[in-house]
């Protein structure tokens, strides 16, 4: 370039001098002169490099430490690392070095012991969070860490390995602490993708400008009240289970309140121990710790304890309050840090009012704003699929509908499975049941008489059976409608016996709400012509009526088995889909997630909406 410029220069010159006008012979020797002076120093110029272009070319050539830096980020292989291959944080690891030049981060620099042994410390200590130290080499960087502080000036190599050793290892744990270890899509939580990618190298560069490595996890965690209580709870419990003598009971027949009960100051301690009896009351029972009659306060903090594991809270110590007791504190560990983990799988939820299933608590919560988790949310029983032929699934959808007084469109797999057979033992099934014949599923759809010709339609699949609104509805007399691919909804029940028990999956997929016109006055609250009184008169009435909402309620159906309810009380419940193995055998095989997953699919199938 500057060759350039210098030729321009000689050309602009020669140029000027032989356009000019009216010269002297003398003029034109001083011309000719001046002519070949430039066309030598042009020659010069060629033949013998400047000084200045010579350290122009060395300045654009990458330093030693550079070369290193990129021939790591190039590889996608770290050597120091037990997870070597770093392919799916190959972006965030080149970024972050973007961002210094490929300079190193960590090494070299005024504060460089301070910052690593910060950084150090979040990795040592991410079981803080659920996560494990050994995922980020956290033992492996402190070994080296000696020599990598005091190196060979010129040991690039060396410099550059240690410090994109630790880069990766905190970007590995700031990343599994925002997005979790596990894609929720490979193991059938339905959830909807991100929208926002959080930018993890900017974060880790301003961090370390204003020397605040520390501060990195709150950064990037959970907001959720739902995940910070769990937090506090999961060190509560890991110390618990550290520290205090493991519990076992062993009955041979159910215990009743005033029975008799082996050993009663071991079930007295373990239930001080994980704070079902308050500890003051604790030199008040010390005669019956000494006494084996099951009474008095033992059985209260047997009714809290059974309550805060799912059970029904009556103070009898039967075979699932047993099981319960006898389940060591270090699964209950394991439990926390598994919801903890599914907590970080949700992408940002929007504010306002959400309608939230936990499947494996049998509750449904519903919240004017997730932020504010109180006493006065609205809370009911439900009832979900059955363990091991219609499980719930785990989804996030809208609510769109409501309908009062519901058809029930019986799914193909029911109609084979049971109506078909019930059917073919006796003729008037359908008409006792008040199911009727269509060619299609809808509300304005009129039904086919039953003649030997429809019933044979039926069986060949030809026609489809709907049951009327009424009393013996399945749906009972309001449906909630979230349109999604696996076709479910919520909807209220005649079987209202069901929520009597404390088992509670019963049905085909739905979920069935204990109070239905609760849930409908949550919905269409402040929405025009909507009140109690009109929303009794909807479900009284024999015409169906679909409600179109005005805002849309977002859904989740969630699967947890360790969860803080509206009482501030931290309830274990059991894990009746064995989601937390599928889970647990999952996380036992760590690998970076790929954030093309988390953030962009194939286009999902268009819902149908059955009217």
């Amino acid at each position: 370039m500057r060759l350039v410029i210098l030729a321009s220069s000689y050309n602009f010159g020669v140029n000027s001098i032989f356009n000019t006008s009216k010269l002297s012979l003398k003029n034109d020797l001083k011309l000719w002169s001046m002519r070949h002076a430039c066309r030598l120093l042009m020659l010069f110029s060629l033949a013998v490099p400047a000084p200045w272009l010579h350290a122009e070319a060395v300045a654009e050539q990458p330093s030693g430490m550079e070369k290193e830096i990129s021939a790591i980020i190039a590889a996608k292989q770290h050597p120091y690392l037990k997870r070597s291959s770093f392919l799916n944080r190959t972006e965030d690891l080149e970024n972050l070095y973007k961002l210094t030049h490929y300079r190193p981060l960590w090494l070299g620099h005024e504060h460089s012991e301070k910052t690593i042994a910060d950084a150090l410390t979040l990795l040592e200590k991410a079981s803080e969070h659920g996560l494990s130290p050994a995922n980020y080499d956290a033992e492996t960087l402190q070994q080296k860490l000696p020599s990598a502080l005091k190196p060979n000036p010129e040991a690039y190599s060396s410099i550059a390995l240690y410090d994109t050793a630790l880069s990766l290892s905190l970007l590995r744990f700031l990343h599994d602490l925002h997005y979790g270890r596990v894609n929720p899509q490979g193991i059938n939580f339905n959830l909807k993708l991100r929208e926002k990618l959080i930018d993890l190298p900017e974060l880790i560069k301003d961090s370390l400008a204003q020397g605040t490595i520390s501060n990195l996890p709150l950064l990037v965690e959970p907001k959720l009240k739902q995940y910070q209580k769990l937090k506090q709870a999961l060190a509560i419990y890991r110390q618990l289970a550290a520290e205090s003598q493991p519990y076992k009971l062993t009955i041979t027949k159910t215990v009743h309140p005033g029975d008799k009960l082996p050993k009663m100051e071991d079930l007295h301690r373990f239930l001080i121990t994980v704070g079902d009896m308050p500890e003051d009351n604790a030199g008040n029972n010390n005669k019956a710790e000494k006494s084996s009659l099951y009474t008095g306060e033992i059985v209260e903090g047997v009714k809290k304890f059974q309550y805060r594991h799912g059970l029904g809270a009556y103070g009898v110590i039967g075979k699932d309050t047993t099981a319960a007791l006898n389940v060591p504190l270090n699964q209950r560990v394991a439990q926390i840090e598994l919801a903890m983990e599914r907590l970080r799988w949700l992408p940002e939820l929007p504010a306002g009012p959400s309608i939230i299933v936990n499947i494996p608590a049998f509750q449904l919560w519903a919240l004017n704003d997730l932020g504010e988790v109180d006493a006065d949310i609205l809370n009911m029983k439900v009832v979900v699929g059955k363990a091991l032929e219609n499980q719930t699934p785990v989804l996030m959808a809208e609510m769109q509908f409501i309908d009062f007084m519901p058809y029930w469109n019986i799914p193909n797999s029911i109609l084979k499975a049971e109506v078909l057979p019930k059917l073919m033992k006796n003729p008037n099934y359908l008409a006792k049941e008040h199911i009727e014949l269509v060619p299609n599923f809808g509300n304005e759809i009129k039904p086919v008489p039953f003649t030997d010709k429809s019933i044979a339609q039926l069986k060949q699949g030809t026609l489809k059976a709907r049951q009327r609104p009424g009393d013996k509805n399945a749906l009972g007399k309001v449906k909630f409608i979230f349109p999604n691919q696996s076709d479910v909804y919520l909807h209220d029940t005649p079987a209202n016996a069901l929520f009597g028990k404390s088992r509670r999956d019963f049905s085909h997929g739905c979920v069935r709400v204990e109070n239905p016109q609760w849930l409908a006055e949550f919905a269409l609250k402040g929405q025009e012509g909507w009140s109690k009184e009109t929303i009794q008169a909807a479900m009284q009435t024999p015409k169906t009526q679909r409600v179109v909402l005005k805002k849309p309620i977002p859904v989740l159906f969630f699967y947890t088995t360790s969860f803080f309810d509206q009482h501030d009380n931290l309830v274990f419940y059991q894990d009746i889909y064995d989601q937390d193995s599928i889970l647990q055998s999952a996380l036992e095989k760590p690998a970076d997630l790929s954030d093309q997953s988390l953030f962009i699919s194939k286009s999902p199938a268009p819902v149908q909406l059955v009217r």
